[in-house]
């Protein structure tokens, strides 16, 4: 199996890996930029995409997240393991704690959701009860265990269309629906993976709580300050489970489509 890591906010440094080559992927959609490196004791290619380009240049709302996956898909990826920085709903969940989500609402209103859009090769209908793949999950709640790092397993990810944040109106309605942690990359990606029959998963750091949670007004310097403070226990549980995601799961994210 073929591992891809997508870097969100605070999410930039590919120096983890050897032999590091840049490729840009041509697509359908657009042109990615990948990297392709090396990792002790892994036979295959490892690559590392950063999802908001050089210096965090594009917005959550201007990702091409359909560039992005079909480019690792066309490299032979079969699983992805994404990191975002979110906000919390959860009183449990607080800043520095790492979750592993495992169900989504989506509140994004202007992205490109699907590669399916009819016409010759028909509607396409993608099974999404287990958007997340549990394998991955398992292995990556073990590492983190066994490093003592706190993290959840399990969660309900609210996508949000981004780039302002949510008011405390919203993130009362979003507690209300059963939300856990709120974020603005995490859809379509999770969708879109699951449309190319991709193994994916999301290691969310919180930075803050959510609007009206917070005890003062929300900015991303204090995001980028959290991600710098915690992103050596996430780049200590990737490195650690990458040889354990690189073998042959028990899942069924590769039998979605109807």
């Amino acid at each position: 199996m073929v591992v891809a890591v997508i870097g969100g906010t605070g999410v930039y440094d590919s120096k983890w890996l050897d032999a590091v080559e840049e490729k840009t992927v041509d697509t359908p959609y657009g042109k990615a930029l990948i990297l392709e490196g090396r990792r002790p004791g892994i036979d295959s290619p490892v690559y590392f995409m950063n999802r908001h380009g050089l210096n965090h240049s594009v917005p959550p709302h201007l990702v091409n997240y359909r560039a992005n996956l079909f480019a690792l898909r066309s490299l032979g990826v079969d699983r992805i393991v994404a990191t975002t920085a979110v906000g919390s709903l959860n009183p449990e969940y607080g800043p520095g704690s790492i979750v592993l989500v495992d169900q989504f609402l989506d509140f994004t209103k202007a992205r490109a959701h699907t590669f399916h859009q009819g016409g010759p090769t028909g509607v396409v209908h993608t099974d999404m009860t287990e958007p997340y793949c549990p394998d991955m999950r398992r292995i990556l709640a073990e590492v983190a265990r066994n490093q003592g790092i706190s993290c959840f397993t399990g969660g309900v990810y609210v996508a949000t269309e981004g780039p302002r944040f949510e008011t405390p109106a919203e993130i009362r309605a979003f507690r209300m629906l059963g939300g856990d942690v709120v974020g603005m990359t995490g859809v379509p990606e999770v969708v879109l993976a699951r449309e190319l029959d991709l193994c994916y998963t999301t290691v969310s750091l919180v930075t803050n709580f959510a609007a009206g949670l917070s005890q003062s007004p929300l900015t991303h310097q204090e995001v980028l300050e959290v991600m710098a403070n915690n992103v050596a226990h996430l780049r200590s549980i990737l490195l650690e489970a990458l040889p354990s995601l690189t073998k042959t799961g028990d899942c069924h994210c590769h039998n979605s489509q109807h």
